[in-house]
């Protein structure tokens, strides 16, 4: 098999962890986990595997294509499909529901079995009216959760209560066995916004979504790429394209075996650092380039051909790094990165 340079090393521990904080958070309410994207990126089977064994039940993904990947580990387990149902996935097995989010996708489903339903109470993005619901487009359906989603439940605004109190004025006119509107921001804004289920993603997988996640959430992601090469540059020259980083005096380079197409982008440019084995920090000089990015590795002399570095990545301090947000950094790594869970 051929050598891998690249490798995320993905802490189950930490993962759990930030689950039973979050479910901690959502009191009575069950505590479900959103695993879309192939669990953000990281991995969906290994991730609804471990989190069905701390006790999650409940399990959201995009499409049916990413429920089908899902089938053989989702047995006694909620599945829902949060962009519904299309034409093309009418004959969709039974072992996933549909979230259902237009008049469309209602009248489609009508006497088909179980389903959930969206409702739109502000972000204006997927979901049914409160006039599409005061039309009756959801009576009769077998609807085991009623959901909506915050839009800026990250921030301290208004618009937070207005869409809760939206929420349970509809829910009140809609037959649903459970209610749910919070993400993992919206866990933080306390138990009103829980309701009888809550779908965290981000800060399952070690983001912090809001303040009261800090020092709650732990780092479940850690990026390792090997040194392709040491060098020495000596003062006035260039490094990388267009030669952004010019040394004022003679330092060491590693040239590390990750750049852009691996999902670190050129935002890390002059603004990343690694970490070598004994602990020290180095920073990222010139513009990441599709393949390789070089790190100063004066402070680190024993670094060599071959070595491994951890790449900063803890997501709050990533996100400050490179300007992304802490979702884009986890969903943008790709697929030349061997994934190892320990």
């Amino acid at each position: 098999m051929a050598h891998i340079p690249l490798r995320l090393r993905l802490d189950g521990d930490a993962l759990v962890s930030n689950w039973r904080w979050l479910k901690q958070q959502s009191g009575a309410a069950a505590c479900g986990a959103a695993v879309k994207a192939d669990g953000y990126g990281l991995g969906a089977k290994e991730i609804v595997r471990r989190l069905a064994e701390a006790g999650c039940r409940d399990f959201f993904v995009a499409t049916w294509a990413e429920a089908e990947a899902l089938a053989p580990w989702s047995d006694g387990l909620s599945l829902s499909v949060l962009h519904g149902v299309a034409a093309d996935d009418i004959e969709v097995p039974r072992w996933a529901r549909p979230v259902l989010n237009t008049p469309e996708q209602a009248w489609r489903w009508r006497g088909r079995g179980p389903c959930d339903a969206m409702v739109d109470t502000g972000i204006n993005r997927l979901g049914l009216s409160a006039e599409d619901v005061a039309a009756g487009m959801l009576d009769g359906l077998e609807i085991r959760t009623l959901m909506s989603h915050l839009a800026s439940a990250d921030e301290d605004v208004a618009a937070n209560e207005r869409q809760r109190a939206a929420f349970a004025g509809i829910a009140a006119e809609v037959a649903a066995e459970r209610r749910s509107l919070a993400n993992s921001a919206g866990l933080c804004l306390g138990p009103d916004y829980a309701f009888e289920l809550t779908r965290p993603g981000l800060a399952l997988y070690g983001g912090i979504p809001r303040r009261e996640a800090e020092g709650n959430v732990r780092q479940v992601v850690h990026v390792e790429a090997q040194v392709v090469q040491r060098r020495r540059i000596e003062a006035g020259g260039g490094v990388g394209y267009n030669s952004t980083f010019v040394a004022e005096d003679a330092c060491e380079l590693a040239i590390l075996n990750i750049g852009y197409a691996d999902g670190y982008l050129r935002g890390f440019s002059g603004a990343g650092r690694a970490r070598a084995a004994g602990g020290a920090w180095l920073p990222v000089v010139g513009r990441v380039s599709m393949d390789l990015t070089a790190v100063r590795v004066d402070a680190a002399p024993r670094v060599r051909e071959g070595d491994w570095l951890e790449l900063d990545y803890a997501l709050p301090a990533a996100a400050a790094q490179s300007g992304l947000s802490q979702y884009e950094l986890l969903t943008t790594l790709g697929s030349r990165f061997a994934r190892r869970w320990c």
